[in-house]
């Protein structure tokens, strides 16, 4: 019941004073500051591509063993005269790839090698920086939306894995007659920076929609797809450690024929090595193989994922899986002129650069196969 009103209240007062709208229960939660977080993810994922970048060159030069020690905090600053130079070259010729790779190596010479791997954890020590300022910074100003506390700590902890399984990775190397890392190391630490790029990618797709929009989009999921794009993803995965075992014993620069293996199907002594096991990690030709073999199975599923994308009812996700398709058939080619011409350098960091590419435009087309963009008969 309505209370008593004044005779003098104007007609029509108590109309203009409306009820505001309440929103949903979606809407309730903090929302949080999705435009900038979604940035700074943005940052992030380029520092990790060049990251990634900058290790397969640290690779290709050899660079990786010349810092002997870790040194998370006071590593961060370099040999600041003549006497810690010296030092730290003594250090590195009391390991095995100075005695039988480097042996006579001049201080600068040294040098050279030593920016590459100090360059390679200083910009591991940005991302650090930059992951940890964003994120306790967006922490302290509560701007951080419902429920991705956890999916954003997520990222630092990953990422401080991956500076121990670094080490872990560069130890390898440093005893015994071991001349480079061990190449299951390598791909360990290459595979979680991938994982870390994955992650990332996805915290940008799910923030570049808001909450309500998602659960709407959901009850168009087209399920087959989804699982398709899945088992892709898989599969690439699974390439691209293979990829990093060929890299880790310069197998691509064993075998340069194609699509034979020194004349044959096979490459010779393939299990040439006891135990048998070894071979899988440390036999160039039968690492090799294997990553050719894995290719052709690989473009095989794809095409089977891609014929399914096509008959997708929304254009983005038949556009996006038609991407997926044309850069997997640029990797192959890609790869088999890396064989080609003995991998050189720039061809090698082309082949890892565009498997970053393939890899975030498979988790875009997974994501449209999760959370499809309805399109009108307009198109818009």
């Amino acid at each position: 019941m309505s209370g008593k009103r004044s005779i003098f209240e104007e007609v029509g007062q108590a109309e203009a004073v409306k009820p505001v709208p309440q929103g949903g229960m979606i809407d309730a939660g903090r929302r949080g500051a999705r435009g900038a977080i979604r940035v700074w993810l943005m940052v992030l994922f380029a520092l990790v591509v060049v990251m990634i970048a900058v290790g397969g060159l640290t690779r290709l030069t050899d660079s990786g063993l010349s810092i002997t020690e870790w040194k998370p905090v006071t590593g961060a600053l370099p040999p600041m005269s003549e006497a810690h130079w010296m030092e730290e070259f003594d250090k590195y010729r009391a390991i095995p790839q100075y005695e039988l790779v480097n042996k006579g190596m001049t201080l600068s010479e040294f040098q050279f090698i030593y920016w590459w791997e100090w360059g390679h954890r200083q910009l591991g020590r940005v991302i650090g920086l930059v992951w940890a300022l964003g994120f306790f910074g967006f922490l302290l100003a509560r701007q951080i939306p419902n429920g991705w506390s956890g999916r954003l700590l997520l990222l630092g902890a990953l990422g401080g894995t991956q500076g121990a399984i670094g080490w872990w990775m560069v130890s390898s190397g440093l005893t015994g007659e071991m001349v480079a890392v061990a190449s299951y190391r390598l791909a360990t630490h290459l595979g979680l920076a991938f994982v870390i790029l994955g992650v990332i990618a996805w915290f940008v797709f799910l923030l570049g929609r808001e909450e309500r929009e998602l659960m709407q989009a959901r009850r168009g999921r087209e399920a087959k797809l989804y699982s398709l794009s899945t088992g892709l993803m898989h599969f690439v995965f699974l390439q691209i450690l293979l990829g990093a075992l060929v890299a880790g014993i310069d197998a691509g620069r064993s075998y340069t024929d194609w699509p034979l293996m020194a004349g044959g199907f096979l490459p010779p002594d393939m299990m040439e090595l006891q135990p048998w096991w070894r071979n899988l990690f440390e036999n160039a030709g039968t690492v090799q193989f294997i990553h050719r073999m894995s290719g052709y199975l690989l473009l095989a599923f794809a095409v089977v994922v891609w014929l399914r994308g096509r008959k997708s009812a929304h254009e983005r996700t038949r556009g996006a899986f038609n991407a997926v398709f044309a850069v997997l058939l640029f990797q192959i080619a890609l790869g088999i002129m890396t064989v080609l011409y003995i991998a050189p350098w720039h061809l090698a960091i082309a082949h890892q650069f565009v498997a970053v590419i393939l890899w975030v435009l498979i988790l875009r087309a997974r994501f449209l196969s999760q959370y499809p963009r309805a399109t009108s008969i307009r198109g818009t």
